[in-house]
């Protein structure tokens, strides 16, 4: 995981120089993040060198962090630039250093990298990072299990016209509509091309006798889906799933659109999803959802017998419950995977393939810039035209397909 460039915060997070730090959590790492005077960011540990008070305490003043406990000060790079209790005569700031990471801004996210520097790959320059603010949203919300379940949840394709399906017509909570072609379509029939990146997905559903559906998909080593947004929108949804500790991920979810106009309605709105900074989840309780394990996700019995399939408000809200409710780490041992897993069972074995590569000296999968121009589409056609000739143009818009 430390081979690649991480989500570690949002950059409203960090409004101006000088604001107040914030702590962070990546990996089962304590950390903090602070914006200089300068406006430069730094990610250190959150803990001083010196007697390990937290840095999170700290004052963030002219260029630098001082830990409140003794007055030791650190540039945005770790290093030690004033001892307040020592005399002059026995400064040895010079050969202090609190561990930092490297960042990188770029699409309203702050970026660490956490792995030696002999092996820092390229920028993660994802398009949805390159287009104006006014066509992008991005949020983000703690989970509470361990990352991969929350990931394979995400690359499951054949779950989603099921358990975010609306039960009738009429029905305007969040959810799949009725009648809509995810819906109404056969089980999906799963096909996966592996490429240096992860993988390209497509789900496969029979419309009656002579339609097809057809939904496509990337999966971005080692935890980034890129998702299609509905029939006909010039839109590429997505996720990134960031490890916090063992048992909580963060989970980034952005849409964007990639032509002249604007985002759709459903996009600019992310309560449909569940993941409204206003109305879903607690900025204040680091990003947590209001609807959450501990109420059981505020499930509603009679809007599931009649409304929605789950009775949970919010499309990812449902997403987090079923996963939340497998338990922290789920027992994989228990399963019974069919064809519908090929996305989860593939990318369980490229992660044990990255790990071998990374002991091996090597790098791992999708270290490489060839996933900056990727995007996700879905189509209806023909139940004998050929709809790999229909999509692939669309996810690999510069020619590039691996």
């Amino acid at each position: 995981m430390r081979r690649y460039w991480i989500p570690a915060l949002l950059s409203m997070e960090l409004p101006e120089p000088d604001c107040p730090p914030v702590r962070v959590k990546l990996l089962g790492e304590d950390l903090v993040a602070f914006r200089d005077t300068s406006g430069r960011i730094g990610l250190l540990s959150e803990f001083c060198p010196h007697r390990r008070a937290s840095l999170w305490l700290g004052r963030n003043e002219e260029d630098g962090l001082r830990c409140v406990y003794h007055g030791w000060k650190f540039d945005v790079s770790g290093q030690c630039v004033d001892q307040m209790n020592e005399p002059g005569q026995f400064d040895f700031s010079k050969k202090v250093r609190a561990n930092s990471y490297p960042v990188e801004e770029m699409g309203g996210l702050v970026w660490a990298y956490m792995g030696p520097s002999e092996s820092k790959p390229p920028l993660p320059d994802f398009e949805w990072t390159r287009v104006p603010e006014e066509q992008r949203t991005l949020t983000k919300v703690v989970q509470e299990c361990n990352w991969l379940q929350a990931l394979e949840g995400g690359v499951d394709t054949s779950h989603a016209p099921i358990m975010h399906r609306r039960l009738r017509e009429g029905v305007t909570l969040p959810g799949t509509p009725f009648q809509s072609a995810f819906v109404q379509g056969s089980a999906p029939l799963l096909e996966l091309d592996e490429t240096d990146y992860g993988y390209r997905y497509f789900g496969v559903r029979q419309l009656g006798e002579d339609r097809r559906y057809v939904r496509g998909y990337h999966f971005i080593m080692p935890f980034t889906q890129l998702r299609p947004p509905g029939l006909g929108l010039a839109e590429v949804h997505g996720h990134h799933w960031v490890p916090i500790d063992d048992e909580s991920v963060m989970v980034y979810n952005w849409y964007y659109a990639y032509g002249d106009g604007p985002l759709a309605e459903e996009a600019q709105d992310p309560q449909v999803s569940g993941n409204s900074f206003t109305t879903d989840i607690d900025i204040n309780d680091g990003f947590r959802s209001y609807r959450n394990k501990s109420n059981d996700w505020m499930i509603d019995r009679q809007t599931q017998k009649t409304d929605t399939f789950t009775g949970i408000y919010g499309i990812n809200t449902q997403d987090r419950a079923v996963q939340e409710s497998m338990g922290a780490i789920v027992d994989r041992e228990q399963e019974h995977l069919g064809q519908a897993d090929r996305a989860i069972i593939v990318t369980r074995r490229m992660l044990q393939q990255a790990i071998d590569v990374v002991k091996d000296g090597g790098q791992p999968a999708g270290t490489s810039p060839t996933y900056y121009d990727l995007r996700a589409a879905e189509c209806t056609l023909g139940a004998d035209e050929d709809w790999r000739a229909a999509l692939m143009p669309l996810m690999y818009p510069t020619g590039n397909a691996v």
